[in-house]
């Protein structure tokens, strides 16, 4: 029997060693602090994205599709596997940034996702096979595999045309556009309906359907705002403009799916999940709004000038989204407890962080008043996120210690 609280407490625990060197970011612009930058930055985000998330992702895949597979030895070989890998980087990326044993690491992780993947394939049980809930999981996982050719092109870039082509930039944004409009919306899309299954919600299969294809045209089509940012041909500009425009037809045609459903929300789920997901439900269509603007030249142009709005933008996308919803659903599936003082501080650190970098673009674009202690600011509202995040990972060691 394989506990997956303590699984999720290592994923919490990543979660935690996120935040810390987010503060260490954020304070490097206050103050002379002995480390590089962009190798803790490349740290920050490889464990945000692979320890914490991918790691939440898995063990409610787990849990959900796979536990009745009677395969816990495999399993536990892939998540050694994984921890290893994550372990590796989160030692070397912020000494070396990208070279030999980060890259060993990185690589070997790619390995690792290739495995849980063939695992979810090869020994779903028969019977979840034809739910629509195991039709977006393993698409999402699809694309966690297809993204894996950003990291691959990465060594080959750097090899030949150096880290200042396009291309490695190009790269990095491949990888990043399928983990989170892909592998991590999809995932999380699928957990969603499984919770609606298991809660006798049917849904009409024609608009089940057309929300699918429109979902994955989307996902594909929004790759070309990626590339916007080195003024492409025009054609990339429609291109995008195409893929936002079904995104939104796309979370539209949700909108119709679960709008006479929204009352059983607050019965399915306790109620600091519903606020979870309210709040990752508003920022689901702020991000869309978002990226419909960015495939116009003048806001591609103005993103690509003023970093702060693709930093708010992706912070927005991860801690907004994401990770509030997979929070809600560690919590529906009791992996997880939500307390009262980590989701008021935790809101209150993403809502004035994410204030303050917005205002810094807003203000660099029109002109507004900018005040000289932002950064001050900035990473002292930031030391609220281990705060939080450090309750919540007390919390949970707590009571698994004391349920053992």
């Amino acid at each position: 029997m394989i506990n997956l609280k303590k699984h999720i407490g290592i994923a919490l625990a990543y979660f935690l060693i996120v935040a810390l060197m987010g503060i260490l970011l954020r304070f490097y612009f206050v103050i002379q602090l002995p480390f590089n930058f962009k190798f803790l930055l490349h740290a920050h985000s490889h464990t945000a994205l692979l320890g914490w998330i991918y790691l939440g992702l898995t063990t409610l895949i787990y849990k959900i599709f796979l536990a009745e597979a009677q395969k816990p030895k495999l399993y536990k070989r892939i998540f050694m596997l994984t921890n290893i890998c994550i372990l590796g980087m989160l030692v070397t990326f912020p000494f070396q940034g990208y070279a030999l044993y980060s890259i060993i690491f990185s690589t070997l992780f790619l390995f690792a996702s290739y495995w849980f993947t063939w695992f979810a394939v090869r020994h779903i049980p028969s019977h979840f096979k034809r739910r629509f809930s195991w039709k977006l999981i393993k698409t999402s996982l699809w694309y966690l595999v297809f993204s894996s050719i950003g990291p691959w092109a990465i060594g080959g870039v750097m090899a030949t045309l150096g880290p200042e082509s396009i291309w490695y930039k190009t790269s990095i944004y491949f990888y990043l556009h399928f983990q989170y409009n892909g592998w991590f919306i999809l995932a999380l899309l699928g957990i969603l309906f499984y919770i609606f299954e298991e809660n006798g919600i049917e849904f009409n299969p024609q608009k089940r359907k057309s929300f699918f294809l429109l979902l994955n045209f989307s996902v594909l089509f929004t790759l070309f705002l990626s590339v916007l940012w080195f003024v492409p041909p025009t054609i990339f500009y429609i291109l995008g403009l195409v893929g936002a425009v079904v995104q939104l037809l796309a979370f539209y045609e949700l909108y119709l799916l679960l709008k006479d459903n929204f009352t059983i929300f607050k019965l399915i789920f306790a109620p600091r999940a519903v606020v979870l997901l309210k709040i990752a439900g508003t920022l689901v269509v702020v991000k869309i709004l978002m990226q419909l603007f960015s495939a116009f030249p003048y806001f591609a142009n103005l993103a690509f000038q003023l970093k702060d709005f693709v930093i708010g933008y992706l912070h927005l996308v991860f801690l907004g989204v994401v990770i509030t919803t997979l929070l809600a659903f560690l919590k529906y599936f009791k992996l997880l407890s939500i307390p009262k003082s980590f989701l008021w501080l935790f809101l209150l650190a993403f809502a004035t962080t994410e204030a303050l970098i917005f205002y810094k673009a807003l203000a660099i674009w029109l002109g507004l008043p900018f005040f000289k202690d932002y950064y001050i600011y900035l990473a002292f509202l930031s030391c609220l996120f281990p705060v939080a995040i450090g309750i919540l990972f007390y919390k949970h060691i707590k009571s698994r210690y004391l349920s053992d």
